[in-house]
């Protein structure tokens, strides 16, 4: 360290969850059950749609993508958590820092991009059900995919170039249990405020104006359904909608109160809103494949006969 206390890191400390340090050990079981179980799920979510052709329909294809994208998400930061509670680990190399950094945000943001994405699927299928096979055809699943890659990308990658034009930090101790944004930057023996407005943005450019497209498919989607002629057949439209509004409405209100908590939450403990930003990252992709699977007929067939195929083996 130099004599003006100013340094330039090679390795970051991440504290886990601040003032809970000696309850790590216990945290560990349920978070590691948490991870185990999401990955579980959405492999489960994925064989399944791979192997059953009724199943590879666009509807799907989306939740497939989105089951791939919560593996990644909860994998860029869950194996890093585990280690700080149970072995104590609790260094991240500077370049290592803003690669999780990169993948949690990226991955955050394209989560986000697959869910609208659904919901214009359902939007078309509801709203003009006989142009939907011409409307969303794989060409168009296609460019939706690379539209939301190259913007998670684009919008994320300024924040990692900016974190390394600062000249140096002021502690390498990140009072968190992953690599947050402005976790990091608070730590720079810098004006912060450019980084800090630039966050807002991307935080605005992603949750902002998805959530408002999603508000706007599903205006247009209760429209179309209380047009119906029958309660039967409005339950029934409706139903394939309610997967979806549960999934969006879990992974956007923690992601809300974690942006907002970090940013504005003086008075929350410092504990209460660690436990909440990893909650948002891990709980989504452990409630995604259970949402779709309890609310989907086909999903649940499908995976009860790939589960009593080994039956049917024993039983020959």
């Amino acid at each position: 360290m130099m004599m003006n206390s100013t340094f330039y890191p090679t390795y970051f400390l991440l504290v886990g969850i601040p003032g809970l340090e000696h309850e790590h050990i216990w945290i560990f079981i349920p978070f590691c059950i948490i991870y185990i179980f999401a990955l579980l799920g959405n492999f489960l979510v994925m064989v399944v749609i791979l192997v059953s052709p009724r199943l590879h329909q666009p509807m799907y294809i989306f939740l497939f993508m989105l089951s791939c994208n919560d593996v990644l998400l909860c994998t860029s930061v869950a194996p890093k958590i585990l280690s700080i509670f149970w072995f104590n680990d609790r260094a991240i190399s500077f370049n290592g820092c803003l690669l999780q950094m990169f993948f949690i945000h990226s991955f955050t943001s394209i989560e986000s991009g697959f869910l609208v994405s659904m919901a214009y699927d359902r939007y078309i299928a509801i709203y003009k059900p006989l142009r939907y096979s011409s409307i969303i055809t794989r060409r168009l699943i296609v460019r939706l995919v690379i539209v939301i890659l190259v913007r998670a990308v684009v919008l994320v990658g300024p924040c990692l170039l900016m974190i390394k034009t600062f000249p140096g930090f002021r502690s390498n101790i990140i009072r968190h249990s992953y690599c947050e944004h402005m976790a990091v930057v608070k730590l720079a023996d810098a004006d912060i405020r450019v980084n800090s407005i630039y966050g807002l943005f991307v935080a605005f450019t992603i949750l902002g104006v998805d959530l408002l497209l999603i508000f706007l498919s599903y205006i247009m989607i209760f429209n179309a359904v209380f047009r119906l002629p029958s309660k039967d057949a409005r339950l029934r439209t409706f139903n394939t909608c309610t997967p979806h509004i549960s999934v969006f409405l879990s992974f956007y209100t923690m992601a809300i109160f974690s942006f907002l908590s970090h940013r504005y939450g003086k008075n929350i403990p410092p504990y209460i809103h660690i436990i909440f930003s990893d909650i948002y990252l891990l709980v989504p992709p452990l409630l995604n494949p259970l949402v779709y699977g309890m609310k989907t007929n086909l999903i649940r067939e499908e995976i009860w006969k790939i589960l009593q195929e080994p039956f049917r083996w024993v039983v020959r």
